[in-house]
């Protein structure tokens, strides 16, 4: 039997994901779907039901692999979830950042584990139900990450990370098509899950609580600190440092007499600063870490476009080189709440040039 006719389906239990293996069947694809347990719910304090890994989320995956008339197995991931996920989620926000821990298990984690999960299987491609694409650009000689055919559903800002190995193995069969069209198929193959809502929350924090989710991991207590204003008055008294976010407007519990905003922290001295709004736009970031995917990378001044946001319009930008994986991106126009540890991603259109992790932001 052929290799390259061979595929594993990250099955989640979700919608998305059910269509993509369905799709690859009828391509005629030898399949097997997988479902991966990132971690086991009660060892973080949750219960079973409701988040990703659950049970349910499993029976709905078993259900549909059954339908598909597909083999299908939960693999176990959790060795390294914690470490690098978790932990680095907490790493993250205690030093003052926001993390976007679905870009790190998509980096350390997923692709990864998949690929060698399908080389010991003896399968040649994975396939997930993310909404992007790919292909092979014969001048450059490299693949290349495009965004989705359907913008709003686009996922190419979590995946910048992807390498070109992995892209070479990498199938997203939902990138030309729209979330309604695949509800349908969903509902005319009959699958049980073709109502079942998307997930927006982080899998291991699903009722959004991430700070009562780090006091409850880590058995610490995040002490008040004082609240300022930018010229270092004290305004009142936060609740933790860590639950305050650039930018964030809500539950800040004073009363300033304009709309204010979180738009520093110091996490050493325990601050929290607002200020108007105006506060929040810089003109420039630096980020490390850099992929580069469609482009080997930059010794010169790039012009793209950048978002710093998943659901941010990307933005004209210059990206200038800095060396040992940074770059320093200054955009056109001032950018409202650049954070350190979300990604920033480039574009040429629709095509994914790369990303790194924000550090920093200023003006230039």
């Amino acid at each position: 039997m052929q290799r390259d006719k061979s595929a594993v389906i990250a099955m989640s239990g979700g919608v998305d994901s059910s269509v993509a293996a369905y799709l690859m069947t009828r391509e005629g694809y030898r399949c097997m779907g997988v479902t991966m347990r990132l971690f086991r719910n009660p060892d973080i304090g949750l219960c079973s039901f409701h988040t990703c890994c659950s049970q349910k989320d499993i029976d709905d995956a078993s259900d549909v692999a059954f339908t598909l008339d597909i083999p299908y197995e939960v693999i176990d991931f959790t060795e390294g979830f914690k470490e690098k996920i978790i932990e680095k989620f907490i790493r993250t926000y205690e030093a003052g950042g926001t993390p976007n821990p679905c870009i790190d298990c998509n980096r350390y984690m997923k692709f990864d584990k998949l690929i060698a999960y399908a080389d010991d299987a003896g399968f040649d491609h994975i396939v997930t139900g993310h909404y992007a694409r790919i292909d092979y650009d014969e001048n450059s000689g490299r693949y290349r990450l495009l965004k989705a055919l359907d913008e709003s559903k686009d996922q190419s800002y979590v995946l910048y990370m992807l390498t070109q190995q992995q892209l070479s193995r990498i199938k997203f069969p939902l990138g030309e098509m729209k979330k309604t069209d695949v509800r349908i198929i969903a509902e005319q193959q009959g699958f049980c899950n073709s109502a079942k809502h998307d997930s927006q929350d982080i899998c291991f924090v699903p009722d959004g609580d991430y700070a009562g989710f780090m006091e409850k991991y880590t058995g610490k207590s995040y002490p008040e600190g004082d609240l300022l204003d930018v010229s270092g008055k004290v305004l009142g008294r936060h609740r933790g440092a860590v639950r305050y976010t650039i930018g964030q407007r809500k539950g800040l519990g004073i009363a300033a007499g304009e709309p204010v905003y979180v738009v520093s922290k110091d996490m050493e001295k325990n601050t929290v600063v607002v200020g108007a709004e105006g506060h929040l736009y810089h003109t420039s970031l630096i980020a490390d870490d850099m992929n580069w995917i469609s482009v080997p990378g930059t010794e010169e001044p790039l012009r793209c476009r950048a978002k710093t946001r998943y659901r941010q319009q990307e933005q004209w930008a210059t990206v200038y080189p800095l060396g040992q994986g940074r770059i320093e991106v200054r955009f056109d126009e001032p950018q409202r709440a650049i954070t350190a540890g979300q990604a920033v991603v480039l574009y040429d259109g629709d095509t994914v040039l790369g990303g790194g992790t924000i550090i920093s932001a200023s003006d230039k």
